[in-house]
């Protein structure tokens, strides 16, 4: 594999990049940086978001940057306040062993005179959001008409965003010798455009394939009635207990709605679109990278620049116009080489998106159906008990524990256990007991009769519980890739696998049931029973049967509950009685189609 060493970098910018951790550089790295080290040319380059762009370019500017000058010579153009901010604050930590080289960030929401006097002390690259850098050209307060690299970055955004004439403003403003690098996700006809009347004879590289999705994010989709996309982003949710999401809505009121709604049930939600003041703007993106927020609703708008790698998933409440931004949307999880999941709710009207995003990503679906009641509450009895399971013991409560042994005397074990699940488990039961299943007739068919993307039909494949989930250290490919190689499987042999924190879900063809449980009996990984059982819910849970039994296996019955993470979960379940009023309320048509 190869090192940062082998592309050509100074030992100031090595022993940056060794201090940030950085091993060997990603696809895009390895691929741009020699190029633009060694020429003076332009280039395009087409990558995923979170595959490492900003270090691409980042590297090569650094170096070729005339410290001993203080014009201003490299010029980033980027999408947004956030993503301008996180550009300069990068290249800061790039540049920290180069003496005397300053960088600027130029965004709209802040002083502009203060913007101006930095820059006016020595700012040899600028980063900056294409309204404000037009504004501060047309007051005369910056001068880029002798800048020697112009790097436009996440360029399909920008356009997508309305910015085409301002960066057509902005780049006629620059000499024409200069070298141009353009970053985007997707090569939509706008970006084309740029890119020929500004750029000159550029090389291109290509990280995956043009326009396609990443490889890294697994696409799902769930058919609901059109009144149902709420109670289903809602089940979605409570199946995922330590879900870290964005969720996209079309419009800036539905996404208020949306928020406020998660908000009053409960979840740890915040919105994010353009009518929230840059400050407004700024609490809510600190909370979400805090883990504060649980679930960010978001506008496309807005969530341009938002990079956080941890994201679990993103949930497309309703499909954006442009395949192009769907892109955008999955690219927000499966980042930095992790896995990720993108989940996309729709109408059987909307069924036809699907197959055109396919095309575009050249990735497939996986049809899913929405949760049963039953089946959540399983899922959380589970987590609950991992939760408990694993939460540190205060030491503060040791003198209060002879009154509350007195009070707890004649209460057997099994009974006690049983109450304290209850007290949080009952919420969940009390809420989805009686719910009705959200599926539509026809959800999962995708219009060809079998279980799209899965490999088989829904009659012929078979759910399985396992004991290893995300704190053993799998994701859903992982899990899948060890599936595979433990029981010797074809590719498409095991499919919807769903991670949960200690225990996941997955499918397979019936006629492979008996090589998958023979396989793991008595199966040990690490030191410890690796335990995999039928399902009687198809869904996903494991019915009483299967629960009654394994709970006598000894060792593989306690090793089942491996470990429990409730750290991210910040919801607030108290109101799930209220909620279910609410909800009836919603069911007699008293309030719009759009919850």
């Amino acid at each position: 594999m190869t090192k940062f060493e082998a592309l050509g970098l100074n030992k100031s910018l090595l022993n940056a990049i060794t201090d940030l951790g950085f091993e060997n550089p990603s696809e895009v790295q390895e691929k741009a940086i020699p190029i633009l080290l060694n020429s003076e040319t332009d280039l395009v380059a087409l990558a995923q978001t979170g595959t490492g762009k900003t270090a691409a370019f980042g590297f090569p500017l650094i170096q070729k940057i005339d410290t001993n000058s203080r014009t201003t010579q490299g010029l980033i153009l980027s999408p947004t306040r956030e993503l301008c901010l996180q550009i300069t604050n990068e290249l800061k930590l790039y540049s920290k062993y180069e003496k005397n080289l300053g960088t600027v960030a130029i965004y709209g929401g802040a002083s502009i005179t203060e913007q101006a006097r930095q820059i006016k002390r020595g700012a040899q690259i600028i980063v900056a959001t294409p309204g404000r850098m037009k504004d501060m050209i047309n007051r005369r307060l910056v001068d880029i008409s002798k800048i020697d690299y112009c790097i436009l970055d996440e360029a399909d955004e920008m356009l997508n965003m309305g910015f085409f004439e301002d960066i057509k403003d902005i780049l006629s403003n620059t000499p024409d010798e200069k070298s141009t690098w353009l970053f985007s996700a997707t090569m939509p006809r706008e970006v084309s455009q740029i890119a020929k009347k500004f750029m000159h004879n550029p090389q291109e590289i290509t990280v995956g394939t043009k326009n396609a999705g990443t490889s890294n994010v697994q696409h799902e989709y769930y058919v609901v009635g059109g009144r149902d996309r709420y109670p289903a982003l809602k089940r979605l949710a409570d199946t995922n207990p330590d879900i870290f999401s964005v969720i996209f809505c079309r419009t800036k009121r539905d996404t208020q709605r949306v928020a406020e709604k998660l908000i009053e049930d409960g979840y740890s939600a915040g919105a994010l679109h353009g009518d929230l003041s840059q400050n407004q703007r700024d609490l809510v993106m600190n909370s979400f990278r805090k883990k504060q927020i649980q679930m960010l609703v978001a506008t496309d708008v807005a969530a341009r620049g938002i990079d956080v790698d941890d994201i679990t998933h993103v949930i497309n409440y309703q499909l954006p116009d442009e395949i192009e931004t769907y892109t955008h949307r999955s690219g927000r999880t499966g980042r930095a080489g992790k896995s990720g999941i993108s989940m996309v709710i729709v109408t059987r009207s909307e069924m036809r998106k699907i197959k055109s995003i396919e095309n575009k990503i050249q990735q497939k679906f996986l049809s899913k159906k929405i949760p049963t009641g039953i089946e959540i509450c399983e899922i959380q009895l589970y987590h609950l008990a991992n939760k408990i399971k694993d939460t540190e013991i205060n030491e503060d409560v040791e003198s209060y524990l002879p009154a509350i042994n007195d009070v707890l005397k004649d209460v057997d074990r099994d009974e006690l256990i049983k109450k304290i699940v209850s007290v949080e488990f009952t919420r969940f039961y009390n809420y989805y007991n009686k719910t009705r299943d959200l599926n539509t007739a026809d959800s999962g068919d995708h219009g060809r009769g079998r279980d799209y993307g899965s490999g088989g039909s829904n009659s012929g494949s078979v759910r399985y519980f396992i004991n290893v989930g995300e704190k053993d250290g799998y994701d859903w490919m992982s899990l899948k890739d060890f599936l595979k190689e433990t029981v010797g499987l074809g590719k498409d042999d095991v499919f919807k696998v769903d991670v949960k924190d200690s225990f996941s879900f997955f499918n397979t063809e019936a006629a492979i049931t008996e090589k998958i449980l023979t396989t793991f009996t008595d199966l040990k990984v690490d030191g410890r029973f690796v335990n995999v059982e039928v399902s009687k819910n198809p869904g996903g849970g494991r019915g009483r049967r299967e629960r009654s039994r394994s709970g006598g296996r000894g060792n593989r019955g306690r090793d089942r509950g491996s470990s429990g993470n409730g750290g991210r979960n910040k919801r607030r379940d108290r109101s799930y009685g209220k909620s279910a009023n609410s909800g009836n309320r919603r069911s007699k048509g008293k309030k719009s189609d759009f919850f």
